[in-house]
């Protein structure tokens, strides 16, 4: 916690929860039931917020959770399989990852997505803090990957392998292995946009977010 300044690491939460408190006074009028992050650690985090007496009734969940539980699904994209790295935070609760990610991607040959073990060893400041050590775990992560891959082509498939992430510490380690597995990363949500809505989906989004589709507050 706080990455070894305890101290640091509460103080931040307080400020924090008073701005949660500002905004829950600014948006009294509104019924916000759910608070979505995409990131393991500080959904881990947050759940120690105690959202429930800011936002009475309110729930903490990963936006992958989220778009499960609302039965959306897209088709991934052309010639591409995927490999999914379930981050050593795993933010997704509320069923076995894997069999989470299967719902929500849809390789368009009828493939499914594969599990690879292990931690990527970026874990936050590891990788950085601790190289030597963060060395070894990554050894055994790319044999990890390249064993998923090899699940991937039993069938002579020679089209793109891509590593899928939920989380953005781990979608910056994968990268580091795009060389040596012969493969690329992406962030869950956004490979999901892309397949469903082209390769300018955050462009066209951001442009209908300031076009009115959002309540900007001040506080």
């Amino acid at each position: 916690k706080g990455n070894g300044l305890s101290k640091k690491g509460d103080d931040i939460v307080t400020r924090n929860r008073v701005l949660f408190h500002r905004v829950a006074n600014t948006l009294n009028y509104a019924d916000i039931s759910t608070v979505l992050v995409s990131c393991g650690t500080c959904l881990h985090q947050l759940k120690e917020y105690n959202f429930e007496s800011i936002f009475p009734g309110c729930r903490v969940m990963d936006i992958h959770d989220y778009l499960a539980e609302k039965g959306i699904s897209v088709n991934g994209a052309y010639n591409t399989r995927y490999i999914y790295h379930d981050p050593c935070h795993t933010p997704l609760k509320e069923g076995v990852p894997i069999e989470t990610v299967n719902r929500l991607i849809h390789p368009k040959d009828g493939s499914k997505v594969q599990l690879s073990e292990r931690c990527c060893g970026e874990s936050g400041t590891f990788a950085v803090s601790r190289p030597d050590i963060a060395s070894q775990v990554r050894t055994a992560k790319e044999l990890s990957l390249n064993q998923a891959a090899d699940k991937l082509k039993t069938d002579r498939f020679s089209g793109k392998i891509k590593v899928l992430t939920a989380c953005p510490g781990c979608l910056q380690g994968m990268n580091r292995y795009s060389e040596a597995t012969h493969t690329t990363a992406e962030f869950l949500v956004v490979e999901m946009m892309r397949s469903k809505y082209g390769d300018n989906w955050l462009y066209e989004t951001v442009n209908k977010l300031k076009d009115g589709g959002i309540e900007k507050v001040l506080l």
